[in-house]
C-alpha cells in the first residue's frame, strides 16, 4: 500500500482526513469538530475531564503495538477514568505530536482505534490539535463526561467497616507486557520471526487492547449501589488502595486468597519465575474498578458479574497490610506499581 507523506496534506488537511464522516452521537455535543472550540452543553449536571498522555519509548512501543490498538488504548483509558468518577463519557479531544517517520496511513490507522472505541462507548470526538515532535509519537487524549449532581464518586469516602471491591482479574495485563517484551527480545535480527502467544491471548489482548468496565458500573446503578470511593487500577492495585486509604484518612486489609487472577496470568507467571501475588498487586494497566461499598450492600454487590470482595477498611492507626493465605500473617502494602515520573519504565 502507498504511503502518503504527512507535509502534502497538510495539519488540517490531515484533520479533515481523520474526522470525515463524524456524526456527534450525545444531546450535549452542540457543536464538534470544524470550528475553533467544540460547543458542549451539560444543563443540571456535574462535569468531569480527564487528560492522558501517552509517550512513544515511555507508555507503548510500536515494535509490537499496532497503531489501531494503540489508538483504541488511548480512547478507552481516559473513558476508564470518567467511569471510575461514576460518571458517563460524553467526548474527547486527542491531540498528536507526530515526527516524520509517520505518513498519513499510519496515523490514520491510529485513529481508525480512537473511532472504534468511539463508537463502542458512544463517545464524540469534538477536537484536537496536531503537531510535529522530534521525540516520536506523542498522544494526548482529554475527556469530558458527567455525573448527576451529588453522585460522582472520588477516592476519599471509605469509612471503616466499608467492604473492598474490584471487578474482572488483576495481573493479566502485566503479565501481557512480559510476554510481549520477551518475545521482542527473541525475535531481534530475525526478519521471519512469529511469536508464540498460543495459550496466552487473553493476557496479551488485556495489555494491547483493554476495555473500560461500563458493565460494572451499569450493574452498580441497577442495584442502586453507589460506592462511597472508586478508582481505576491502571497503576497497580497497591498502589490504588493506598491511594483510597490516604485520600480517605482509612487504613485496609486485603486478602491474598481472594485476590482475582485469571489461569493464564498465573501460567505466565510461573513461566517467568515471578511471584504472582506481586504482579497482581503491583502490575498495573488493567483498568479494573476498584471501589468500597458499606457493609449494607454486601449482599446486592456480591450479585454483580465479575466482582469480588477482596477485603475491608480499618480505622488509619490500623495502616494498610495484606493478609497471607493462613489468615494471620500480615504484610505491609509498599506503592510499587507504575510511576510516571520515573526513568527507564515502560
Amino acid at each position: 500500500m502507498s504511503q502518503t507523506e504527512i507535509s502534502t496534506l497538510g495539519e488540517f488537511g490531515l484533520i479533515d482526513r481523520l474526522t470525515e464522516g463524524l456524526e456527534p452521537k450525545q444531546a450535549s455535543t452542540v457543536l464538534a469538530v470544524g470550528d475553533d472550540a467544540a460547543i458542549l452543553n451539560y444543563p443540571d449536571t456535574e462535569l468531569l475531564v480527564t487528560t492522558d498522555m501517552l509517550l512513544e519509548n515511555v507508555h507503548f512501543d510500536l515494535t509490537y503495538v499496532p497503531l489501531k490498538h494503540l489508538g483504541y488504548k488511548a480512547a478507552v483509558v481516559n473513558f476508564s477514568d470518567i467511569y471510575a468518577m461514576n460518571g458517563t463519557p460524553r467526548q474527547i479531544t486527542v491531540s498528536l505530536g507526530i515526527s516524520r517517520r509517520f505518513t498519513v496511513e499510519h496515523i490514520q490507522a491510529l485513529y481508525e482505534g480512537i473511532r472504534l472505541a468511539c463508537e463502542i462507548y458512544g463517545v464524540d470526538i469534538v477536537g484536537g490539535d496536531t503537531c510535529s515532535s522530534h521525540q516520536g509519537l506523542v498522544i494526548s487524549v482529554t475527556c469530558i463526561g458527567d455525573a448527576p449532581r451529588g453522585t460522582a464518586v472520588k477516592r476519599s469516602g471509605a469509612k471503616p467497616t466499608d467492604i473492598i471491591c474490584v471487578s474482572g482479574d488483576l495481573g493479566a495485563a502485566y503479565m501481557g507486557l512480559q510476554l510481549l517484551e520477551r518475545e521482542k527480545v527473541a525475535s531481534a535480527g530475525q526478519s521471519d520471526f512469529v511469536p508464540d502467544f498460543a495459550g496466552k491471548e487473553y493476557i496479551v489482548e488485556r495489555q494491547l487492547k483493554p476495555e473500560a468496565r461500563r458493565d460494572v458500573i451499569d450493574a452498580l446503578a441497577r442495584a442502586g449501589i453507589v460506592p462511597t470511593a472508586m478508582m481505576d487500577i491502571s497503576d497497580g492495585l497497591s498502589s490504588e488502595l493506598m491511594h483510597i486509604c490516604k485520600q480517605s484518612g482509612v487504613g485496609c486489609r486485603v486478602y491474598e486468597e481472594r485476590i482475582p487472577i485469571d489461569y493464564q496470568t498465573a501460567l505466565m507467571a510461573e513461566e517467568l519465575n515471578m511471584n504472582l501475588v506481586t504482579a497482581a498487586l503491583n502490575g498495573g494497566e488493567d483498568y479494573e474498578l476498584l471501589f468500597t461499598v458499606p457493609l449494607s450492600a454486601h449482599d446486592k454487590v456480591t450479585q454483580i458479574p465479575g466482582v469480588r470482595e477482596i477485603g475491608y477498611i480499618t480505622d488509619a492507626d490500623k495502616g494498610c497490610a495484606l493478609v497471607g493465605r493462613d489468615g494471620q500473617s500480615e504484610i505491609p502494602l509498599k506503592a510499587q506499581g507504575w510511576n510516571p515520573l520515573a526513568e527507564e519504565q515502560k
